[in-house]
């Protein structure tokens, strides 16, 4: 972790312990070392800090391009391991690096439903992250995220809501998952992901 993340990382965790309650359930569960797709259903604006404090490394986060447009964010984010990414539509160049990245060895937080959830339930999975595991045959550790919605819901005021995680068995993959799969391959491979993160429950 560079000083940064290191900040980051500690006081995100603090103020989400103290405000939030917030705890990591099955921590023992997550893939610390070597290429992982961390994917987590998105509640809200705290989900990516939250979800990096369940690794003990530096992870890599997807964000909107357009908060760079905020001078202090251009150049934060990128020292927070954030590759922006246009959500209007396909991000072909952010997908690419984001493929590099966990080829490389790294982890990478995603997101199957691409954006947050407007009514606190799950969503339908999208390709894109069928799209990252056929790509890197990356295993997959499912997470899902409690509280998060109640504690900041779109268009919402933060509120004191306990937060919770919860960590699901690592999914791994071959190459026979992702061949003979058609066009819908991406789409089978999310949902596969999506359905791992819906069997979670809290403890």
């Amino acid at each position: 972790m560079n000083l940064y993340y290191w900040v980051g990382y500690h006081l995100s965790r603090l103020l989400a312990q103290l405000f939030f309650g917030f705890r990591i359930l099955h921590r023992e569960r997550m893939i610390q070392s070597g290429p992982a797709i961390l994917a987590m259903n998105h509640q809200s604006y705290l989900d990516p800090p939250l979800a990096g404090n369940a690794c003990n490394r530096a992870i890599y986060f997807l964000a909107r391009r357009s908060l760079l447009n905020v001078p202090v964010l251009r150049w934060l984010l990128p020292k927070l391991n954030v590759i922006p990414v246009n959500q209007e539509a396909i991000d072909r160049s952010a997908l690419k690096t984001l493929i590099q990245v966990i080829k490389a060895g790294n982890g990478a937080l995603v997101f199957p439903e691409g954006s947050r959830t407007p009514d606190g339930h799950l969503h339908q999975g999208l390709p894109g992250v069928g799209l990252l595991i056929a790509k890197t045959l990356a295993p997959v550790v499912p997470m899902r995220i409690f509280g998060a919605y109640e504690a900041w819901p779109i268009g919402g005021k933060i509120h004191r809501h306990k937060i919770t995680v919860v960590i699901g068995e690592p999914i791994h993959f071959t190459a026979a998952d992702v061949e003979d799969g058609g066009k819908d391959v991406y789409t089978q491979l999310s949902q596969r992901v999506m359905d791992a993160i819906a069997e979670l429950r809290l403890e």
